[in-house]
């Protein structure tokens, strides 16, 4: 079972049933083999984005807390591999979120991910590979 990562944009559609993308994101996850992967970047996006609907920044907490998003990125282990991709795309531009989830990628061997962000069809993770991107947008 591969793990999946996850993207700010599926975690606000999730939790945001007004947010266009939320009936094909909640699809993608019900589909879905393997755990929800993520970093305490796109925690804190997510949770930033949801601020305005009642208890939605909460909402995002509890899953990690319940297990349904997993959070084994630490940026001390890995900041010079994502400062190195910021700067390979640089002309993207490669958010700090971005980074980690590219290193998260290359650190779990896999490129299956939930995201709504079409720079995912640009960035590469391992030696060039495309991820897979798992939600249609």
């Amino acid at each position: 079972m591969k793990s999946i990562l996850l993207d700010m944009g599926c975690i606000v559609a999730l939790l945001d049933r007004s947010e266009e993308h939320h009936r094909a994101c909640a699809e993608a996850v019900a589909a879905l083999d393997g755990p929800l992967i993520t970093c305490e970047a796109v925690i804190a996006e997510s949770c930033h984005i949801l601020r305005h609907l009642q208890g939605a920044p909460e909402s995002v907490v509890e899953n990690i807390e319940r297990g349904v998003f997993l959070v084994p990125f630490f940026i001390k282990d890995s900041a010079s591999q994502v400062i190195k991709l910021m700067k390979k795309y640089r002309n993207v531009p490669m958010g700090f979120a971005d980074a980690c989830l590219v290193t998260l990628a290359d650190a779990l061997g896999t490129g299956r991910i939930l995201t709504l962000d079409q720079d995912f069809r640009i960035y590469r993770w391992g030696r060039n590979r495309p991820f897979e991107i798992l939600v249609e947008s």
